[in-house]
């Protein structure tokens, strides 16, 4: 996804077309797939479960054909579907691998306990991505509350676990990854990001106690003690640990193109194989839920482009160079754009040819310390933003269907957006961006 140069091939295409911009009438699409997965599934739920195929190749087709239809518009369609073929590699293999670990958990379901449970997996969100942390974790999560737990437990879980914990290395976020690809260097976002991260993390937690508190007294005592009593764990599938370890390897791997997938791939399948039904059933693992968000996100890629573009054109227009207006503009954005290329466009739009310094260890340094609130701005808005919707960043979605799967009841994409995002975590990044961004 990232190129050499100061410009994304993608940004290149854009700029380089001659006439008026594709977006437009083209940038429909990608509001109606929106909409789509925002109302459909609420409104009409078996239609939608029926035909969210068709849509999602309905609205991404007319997108395509639009773009094949311009001059060099297939290689931004060949660029549109790389990058897909990347982030459904990544999603799907962990999908598959975590699917044969089991947790087992017994007794941990008080609020300190599901507190810590989520610290934890902020934390393991750097070590293994946040989509490795939430395909790992959301089966135990669900399993250790199974007795009382409501929508603002899935709705936590993909504010921290999938999204906020995961910024502090670029393998903990996609949007990291590129700017480390980028040439940011690897720590840098730890010793930069890591208040911000502590401050976001320990405001959640401390509503997230409140509700869960509220939620466990209303059990009756009998049934608290009963299901908190002799607090234990177990792991089983650990052979999918090195299964695991290969994935995370082939994000790396990019000498040869494909190849990283291709580890990936194989990695899923020989899990697949290898591991037990027993463990399998212990999941209630399925590919259904893979293969929704499989389709979902081929609609969304599909139609994604002319906003992106868009972006790549006009964001100097907007005067997004401060940090408070890139926090919030690539906010916003990543909040209704998958968040990775969000990062992307406004890293590139912002910086502009400059950013060619990181790539030159003489002038990355002076170049660091020049543009670091920049830098900072647009990776604090698109990590941190990623959790507003269902679909601001890969795992989200993945999460919401295995708990569906699992017959948990969880917010409609509006219920996420209106009950949970706007009045929790809204003013939590609000106060992270006058905090760090006002000056």
């Amino acid at each position: 996804m990232v190129a050499s140069a100061s410009f994304p091939l993608w940004a290149r295409f854009a700029v380089a077309e001659v006439g008026p911009h594709p977006a437009g009438a083209l940038m429909l699409p990608f509001a109606l797939m929106l909409l789509a997965i925002a109302l459909l599934p609420f409104l009409r739920p078996e239609w939608w479960q029926r035909h969210h195929v068709k849509v999602a190749i309905a609205l991404g087709g007319v997108v395509v054909a639009s773009y094949l239809a311009r001059g060099n518009g297939a290689s931004r369609m060949l660029e549109a579907g790389w990058d897909y073929f990347r982030f459904i590699s990544l999603v799907g293999s962990l999908y598959v691998v975590a699917g044969g670990i089991v947790i087992h958990v017994r007794g941990e379901a008080t609020p300190a306990r599901n507190c810590v449970f989520l610290f934890l997996g902020c934390a393991l969100s750097n070590l293994i991505g946040t989509t490795g942390a939430s395909m790992l974790l959301i089966r135990p999560w669900i399993r250790m509350n199974r007795y009382r737990i409501t929508q603002f437990h899935i709705v936590f879980f993909i504010f921290l676990v999938s999204n906020v914990g995961g910024c502090l290395t670029p393998i903990g976020d996609p949007p990291l990854f590129l700017g480390y690809l980028s040439g940011v260097p690897f720590f840098w976002t730890a010793t930069r990001l890591w208040i911000p991260w502590l401050i976001a993390i320990a405001a959640l937690l401390v509503v997230f106690l409140a509700l869960d508190r509220a939620n466990f007294l209303r059990a009756p005592r009998e049934v608290r003690e009963a299901e908190t009593s002799g607090a234990r764990s177990n792991v089983e599938g650990l052979r999918n640990v090195f299964f695991l370890a290969l994935i995370l390897a082939g994000v790396f791997v990019r000498s040869v193109p494909g190849l990283g997938e291709g580890m990936m791939i194989a990695a899923a399948i020989a899990s697949y194989r290898l591991t037990p039904k027993a463990l399998h059933d212990a999941n209630e693992f399925s590919l259904a839920p893979i293969r929704e968000v499989a389709w979902v996100f081929a609609g969304i890629f599909a139609t994604m482009p002319p906003a992106l573009d868009y972006i790549a054109i006009h964001a100097g227009e907007f005067g997004l160079h401060s940090p408070a207006r890139l926090y919030w503009g690539a906010g916003v954005l990543s909040a209704v754009l998958d968040n990775a290329p969000t990062y992307l466009a406004f890293f590139t739009a912002a910086l502009g040819p400059e950013r060619a310094s990181l790539a030159d260890p003489a002038l990355s340094a002076g170049f660091l310390a020049a543009h670091g609130p920049q830098i900072m701005a647009v990776s604090l808005g698109a990590v941190f933003f990623g959790a507003m919707t269902y679909i601001g960043n890969g795992p989200n979605l993945m999460v919401k269907a295995i708990a569906d799967h699992a017959r948990v009841h969880t917010p409609t994409f509006l219920g996420y957006f209106f009950r949970f995002a706007i009045p929790i975590l809204a003013p939590i990044l609000a106060f992270i961006g006058l905090l760090f961004f006002a000056r």
